[in-house]
């Protein structure tokens, strides 16, 4: 691993790295960029609108990790490795930390030793209002275990979310398979499997401002499925896969577009398979409020 980038300092603690992956988002990155209270690293997935120059030009404090391909949510797998830091904190091009809660979720961290992710509040757009998912998170079905500092979870947000390097290379990071979006499922239950903790902390914040020039909403819903029967390949049980691949089907066109889209990467999760233990497929099933 290499040395940290230079970057932000103010009260930020030097063992946390902002990992950013984009792509063709240049001029959402040139205004959030200077938000962040921390070295940044932006892992460019092969951007055709000239973001690698205009960030060097404009940001030479951050440091830019251009790819030659789209390589997804694996591209923040990269920027961690490179980061080399305690602590890695995710962000997108159209979201940051609020001033100092990266400190204070570091802080967290530290004293919450079996905790892999942190999961921050969640406020999106102009009004500034509480992301649904954050609702849930707060009210997991799982309760708070006495030694993590929120609610727990099988599940982030990973825009909102800052993880521990050596829990999160431990169990991979974000695979090469499932991408993106719907990329936090595996490494969460990955990171739950090997005895880790993940949190919901809303004494942190992270804005979250949702681009204009993002996908359809029926294209993402395909992508979401795609991601779920991946996962569903490399985690669940022979009888849970099955139910998985036939909800896919049965949900509509978004579902069956996702099969199709999953296909190509059938081999590579079916070489990456390893089924979670019975007490993780447990909390997922609690979770969905399915029978034990």
């Amino acid at each position: 691993m290499t040395s940290t980038p230079s970057g932000r300092s103010g009260h930020t603690p030097s063992d946390v790295t902002v990992v950013v992956a984009s792509q063709n988002r240049r001029e959402d990155l040139l205004a959030t960029l200077p938000r962040h209270e921390a070295p940044v690293i932006l892992v460019d997935n092969a951007s055709t609108d000239g973001t690698v120059e205009a960030v060097r030009e404009a940001h030479p404090e951050v440091t830019v990790l251009p790819l030659e391909r789209n390589q997804g949510a694996h591209g923040r797998t990269l920027g961690v490795a490179r980061a080399g830091t305690t602590f890695a904190a995710f962000a997108d091009d159209d979201s940051w930390w609020a001033p100092g809660d990266l400190a204070r979720a570091v802080a967290i961290m530290r004293a919450h030793p079996r905790l892999a992710v942190l999961n921050a509040r969640i406020l999106v757009g102009e009004e500034e209002r509480l992301d649904p998912v954050c609702t849930e998170m707060a009210d997991s079905a799982l309760g708070t275990a006495p030694d993590l500092p929120g609610p727990s979870l099988l599940g982030f947000v990973a825009c909102g979310a800052i993880v521990r390097t050596e829990a999160f290379e431990a169990v991979g990071g974000f695979d090469p398979v499932v991408r993106f979006p719907g990329e936090e499922e595996r490494l969460a239950l990955d990171l739950a499997a090997a005895g880790w903790g993940l949190a919901y902390v809303d004494s942190v914040t992270v804005h979250h401002h949702p681009s204009p020039r993002r996908h359809a909403p029926g294209r993402r819903q395909a992508g979401i499925w795609r991601s779920k029967v991946l996962t569903a390949v490399m985690r669940y049980p022979v009888a849970d896969l099955t139910g998985v691949l036939a909800t896919a089907v049965r949900s509509g066109r978004p579902g069956r577009a996702g099969l199709l889209r999953a296909v190509p990467d059938l081999p590579g999760a079916l070489r990456r398979r390893r089924p979670i233990p019975p007490e993780v497929r447990a909390a997922v099933r609690l979770l969905a409020g399915e029978p034990a």
